[in-house]
């Protein structure tokens, strides 16, 4: 597997769409929303096989202290596989020394974080006001 992992913001709504369709997240369902929302954020991380799109990652900043991770996927077929592990390690390294690096984690995706190094906050809890399914 020869997967490279690189900034950039020229990636097609179209292959957008077919990821995160494959991982029934919600927002999918707002093709015009989640495009320019990925497309504005402060660093959009993707994983590229040959041409076609295998994983995603974005972050939103204010470019001094806090950094937020709000979306990672990864086809199906290249989950376990270490793609989000190298987007997570970019995020991580570009982010370093910021003093919040945060995210919202929950089922399977939990394990996945703990392992890239990411800890329950304390007695802290997310919430959100949140229009759609599971993502």
């Amino acid at each position: 597997m020869n997967i490279t992992i690189k900034e950039t913001k020229g990636i097609k709504k179209k292959d957008i769409l077919a990821l995160y369709e494959a991982n029934d997240w919600s927002s999918a369902q707002k093709p015009d929303a989640l495009y320019n929302a990925l497309m504005n954020s402060n660093t959009l991380i993707s994983a590229w096989d040959g041409n076609m799109l295998v994983g995603i990652g974005n972050a939103i900043t204010d470019g001094y202290l806090v950094v937020y991770y709000p979306h990672l996927l990864v086809l199906p077929d290249y989950q376990g596989r270490g793609v989000g592990k190298k987007i997570m390690e970019v995020f991580r390294e570009r982010y370093a020394n910021f003093h919040q690096q945060i995210l919202v984690a929950d089922g399977q995706a939990i394990d996945f974080y703990e392992q890239c190094g990411f800890r329950t906050a304390s007695e802290t809890r997310a919430m959100w006001v949140y229009q759609g399914g599971e993502h």
